[in-house]
């Protein structure tokens, strides 16, 4: 069965475009490496929470937008074997493809798919 990774960031409202690059840059590295699907999504109806939200959950600023994204591999172990080779990738590096907002952050996991209708 699938295997989903999941990512929740706050991204610099006026970093949009450059995030639009970076992500777009890492999905070539993802797919060569195996996902099979990559979504971002640019918030824009993200409310703030009393307990718990997106925005408490990454510290997000004014300034700044939560992005959600996922990746979709077709296993757990494909994605494992994958993912070192990624983090290693000349492409991804930062020097060339900077992250353009604070990866510490960065809200993230890997799930096993129960339910996909």
């Amino acid at each position: 069965m699938s295997y989903v990774d999941g990512f929740v960031a706050a991204v610099p409202t006026a970093n949009k475009e450059q995030y639009i690059k970076h992500a777009t840059a890492a999905a070539t590295v993802f797919k060569e490496h195996g996902v099979l699907n990559m979504v971002e999504c640019w918030g824009d109806d993200v409310p703030e929470g009393s307990l718990t939200s997106f925005p408490m959950a990454v510290q997000c600023k004014p300034d700044e937008t939560v992005v959600f994204s996922w990746l979709i591999w077709p296993s757990r172990e494909v994605r494992n074997n994958a993912m070192p080779k990624i983090m290693e990738d000349p492409r991804l590096q930062f020097d060339v493809n900077p992250m353009p907002f604070d990866g510490k952050r960065l809200i993230y996991g890997g799930f096993s798919v129960i339910v996909d209708v």
